[in-house]
C-alpha cells in the first residue's frame, strides 16, 4: 500500500509549505493544486494525475479533509466520486483523520466544521473591515499605483505602448494598467 498526496490551496498567493511538510516524508508522491475546491474531480488537473497514480489497495492522502472541497457539499461530491472509482482517502489531522473507503458521519461532520470554519472568518474579516471603515480607516491591502506610477502608465499610454508592454515597463500587472486607464478615463468624462 502506497500514499499519494494532494495539497490544495486556493490561490498562487496561499502557501503549501505546512501541507507539504505534513504529506512529504509520508507519500510516494505528493501532487499539488492552486485551485478553488469547487471543482468536481474531472475539472481538478492535479487531483486526476494523483489519481492516475493510485493503484489498487493505494489511499489518497490528505492533511485535512477540507483539502478535498471548500464546503460540505464540495467535500462530499468529491468523496463520493472517489468512493465510487474505490479509491479510499487517509486523512492525516482533525476529527476526521484516519483511513476511509466510504462516506461516514464523520467525515460529513469534519467537512461541515469546515465549511463553518470559513464562513466565520469571512464574516470576521467583513465585520472588522466595516469597523474600521466606520473609524475613518480603510482596510484591505494598500493601493499598487501611487501618483508616479499613474502618471507613468498614462504617459507610457499616451505614446502608443501596448498595455502588456506597460505593466512590464511600471512592474504591475495587466489588470492593474487596465484598472488605471478606465479610472483615468472615467475622471474624463462628463
Amino acid at each position: 500500500m502506497a500514499l499519494i498526496g494532494l495539497v490544495r490551496v486556493s490561490t498562487d498567493k496561499q502557501t503549501t509549505r505546512r501541507q507539504h511538510d505534513a504529506l512529504d516524508p509520508i507519500c510516494l508522491k505528493v501532487f499539488e493544486e492552486k485551485t478553488s475546491g469547487k471543482l468536481k474531480t474531472d475539472d481538478r488537473p492535479a487531483l486526476l494525475a494523483a489519481l492516475s497514480h493510485i493503484r489498487d489497495g493505494d489511499l489518497l492522502t490528505v492533511q485535512e479533509v477540507d483539502r478535498l472541497g471548500r464546503n460540505l457539499l464540495e467535500g462530499l461530491i468529491v468523496l463520493s466520486d472517489l468512493f465510487e472509482r474505490g479509491i479510499g482517502v487517509k486523512v492525516l489531522e482533525g476529527i476526521a483523520a484516519g483511513e476511509h473507503t466510504e462516506r461516514s458521519l464523520i467525515l460529513d461532520l469534519a467537512l461541515a466544521l469546515a465549511e463553518d470554519r470559513r464562513r466565520d472568518i469571512v464574516r470576521k474579516t467583513k465585520d472588522g473591515l466595516e469597523a474600521a471603515r466606520r473609524r475613518g480607516r480603510v482596510g484591505g491591502r494598500r493601493p499598487v499605483v501611487d501618483d508616479d506610477k499613474r502618471a507613468a502608465i498614462l504617459s507610457r499610454r499616451q505614446r502608443g505602448e501596448s498595455i502588456r508592454t506597460i505593466a512590464a515597463g511600471v512592474k504591475v500587472s495587466v489588470g492593474v494598467v487596465h484598472k488605471t486607464l478606465a479610472a483615468a478615463q472615467a475622471e474624463q468624462q462628463p
